[in-house]
């Protein structure tokens, strides 16, 4: 298995469109075919494929809100009003994706990219550790 951790910086923006560092990392592997993991290790933020660049990463983080609002109802009140909510996003959005990979490319649909979902404003610091599994 072939491993790397990137670096993410979420202080722009809630959703960050990370496909060109991973297909890069999938490129200097140097692997035909396989599977790799993209896993966020953290427990408020995850990994999504959608469709960037449209309006959809607004839809989402405005969706991602109405669902779990930013206020004081939340049991998990350490840090910034409403981060109890931030805890809850790995539930609705997964903390990791598998791509399969053909041909030494990621084989996602015409209009996929990989995405870091963070609506947690505490810590704009973030990893995903990538893990490439040839076949």
């Amino acid at each position: 298995m072939i491993h790397r951790d990137l670096a993410v910086d979420t202080s722009r923006a809630q959703v960050v469109d990370v496909t060109d560092a991973v297909e890069r990392f999938v490129a200097e592997a140097g692997v035909a075919d396989g599977v790799l993991n993209v896993f966020a290790p953290h427990a408020t933020a995850g990994v999504a494929l959608m469709e960037t660049g449209s309006g959809s990463e607004e839809d989402i983080v405005a969706a991602l809100e109405r669902l779990l609002p930013r206020d004081d109802r939340y049991r998990h009140r350490h840090g910034s009003t409403g981060h109890g909510a931030d805890h809850l996003l790995p539930v609705f959005i997964s903390p990791s994706a598998s791509i399969p990979v053909r041909a030494g490319r990621l084989g996602l649909g015409t209009w996929q990219r990989v995405v870091l979902v963070d609506l947690n404003r505490d810590n704009p610091r973030r990893s995903l550790r990538l893990s490439l599994l040839p076949g």
